[in-house]
Order: structure tokens, then sequence, then C-alpha cells
């Protein structure tokens, strides 16, 4: 057997290595690799751990509802059942507060509770809606109790909802929405306080707790 001389040995290393870097660098629709991701992470929730967390059921469009603003078009799975919600056509008719908020966030933890405190303040004069900017529902299920807290929340693993506002990557964010869908303000701060909250909110949206 004839002996493959070195120059062409090297050769033929140096075009496996070029067609390897290809393959490992060729660019990646995001639409080809999130779907399964998604599947993948709702797969994780069971129904024993969505009833376990004992989150209020996220609010749902009357019949015949226009969804108006910035946050139209947007569809995210509720925390507490995984059924979709039209967020604009949700909230519409009514000011609203929604928390951006991930899992591995420290200061979120502590923002949590007090939005809790204040939502049941307020009733029925505002929603208090938390969006979890993270893919691991599961993880946000199990931890909820913990800070006991049941406020309706959604899944936003795409955080649609930070994009939709204008608002920078950095957890928490509070997206204050008028009754007409139109956004008030985009809070880049923790609340300190549940008064905190209650005057920002006043000052904003002109809900008086």
């Amino acid at each position: 057997m004839k002996r493959v001389p070195i120059a062409v040995r090297w050769a033929l290393v140096g075009l496996i290595t070029v067609v390897a870097l290809a393959v490992a660098l060729w660019p990646r629709d995001d639409a080809e690799t999130a779907p399964a991701h998604q599947v993948q992470q709702s797969a994780q929730v069971s129904d024993a751990l969505r009833a376990a967390a004992g989150l209020t059921p996220c609010p749902q469009a009357a019949p015949g509802t226009a969804a108006t603003g910035p946050l139209a078009g947007l569809t995210l799975d509720c925390l507490a059942d995984g059924k979709p919600v039209d967020l604009a056509a949700a909230l519409a008719g009514k000011p609203a507060l929604l928390n951006l908020w991930a899992y591995w966030c420290g200061p979120c933890r502590q923002e949590l509770p007090d939005l809790q405190q204040y939502a049941q303040r307020a009733g029925n004069a505002i929603t208090v809606l938390t969006v979890h900017s993270d893919p691991e529902a599961a993880t946000a299920l199990s931890l909820l109790p913990e800070l006991h807290v049941t406020l309706p929340g959604v899944l936003d693993p795409k955080a649609q909802v930070r994009t939709a506002a204008g608002a920078p990557a950095v957890l928490p964010v509070s997206v204050l929405v008028r009754a007409d869908g139109s956004i008030a303000e985009v809070v880049v701060r923790r609340f300190t306080s549940v008064e905190d909250i209650a005057d920002t909110v006043a000052d904003r949206l002109g809900v008086r707790t």
C-alpha cells in the first residue's frame, strides 16, 4: 500500500478543520431553535406544580374587545394554567402595572411581595400582572409560593413585553399602562415599598389607593 505523502495528509487535515469550523459558525435562524426550547420548558410544568403555586387566573379579554397600543398582538402563556393570553385585549379598559421579573433576579424577589400587598390594597382599580422574562416557568412557579405571591402572571421567554415597551434589558422593570393601552411610563428600578408603588401609580396613572 502506498503511503500518503505528508503534504497531502496535512492538506486533508486543514480541509476537515475548515469544514468543521464552517458548520460550527454557520448562522442559525432563531425560529429553528426557539420552538424546540419552548416545548421543552413547557413540558417541565405539570398541572400539579401550577396548582401548588395557587396563582390568580390571568385576566381575559371581554368578547369583542379591541387590542390597542404597543402591546397589541402579543399573546403569552398564563403561568396559572398555561393557556394563551391576548395581552393588550386582556388589559383593555383598566390601568395596569406589568412587572417584568425573573427567578434569578435578587431585587425582583424583594419587590414582588410589595407588589402583592399593593394589588390587594388597590383591588379592582388596577390590574397588577407579573411577566416572567425567562423560559424557566417551572422555577418561577416553585419560587412564588416561597415569596407568598399569588399575583396573576404570564411567561415571556423572548422578552416581547420589554421590546414592545422599549424597556432596557435589565430587571426588575415595571410598565405602567393606561386604560386605552398606551404606556404611561417604564419604571426602570425596584420599588422600595408598597407606598412607593402607590405613589408612583397615582402620579403616572391617576389611580389613588
